[in-house]
């Protein structure tokens, strides 16, 4: 084993708000490493369909990882 953190399954049924879920698993997934630094985001449409959820919803999720600090965003597509 490893020391890179598990990410866990995504889970748009879960208890918590969909964006919220969407945003800890992309998280989750910068902590494993899943994700590299300076490494570019699929554009919201392609990860609302890749997880799917409604864009708005993936836009949502983006905003709260801008909050926390985790990705930078321009016109062209987010960064971690």
């Amino acid at each position: 084993m490893g020391d890179r953190p598990e990410v866990p399954e995504f889970d748009p049924q879960g208890p918590q708000l969909v964006y919220m879920a969407f945003a800890d698993h992309i998280s989750a997934r910068i902590a494993a490493g899943d994700l590299a630094p300076g490494s570019r985001l699929p554009p919201e449409r392609e990860l609302a369909e890749e997880y799917g959820i409604a864009y708005m919803t993936v836009r949502r999720g983006t905003q709260e990882l801008r909050e926390r600090g985790l990705i930078t965003t321009s016109t062209a597509r987010a960064r971690l």
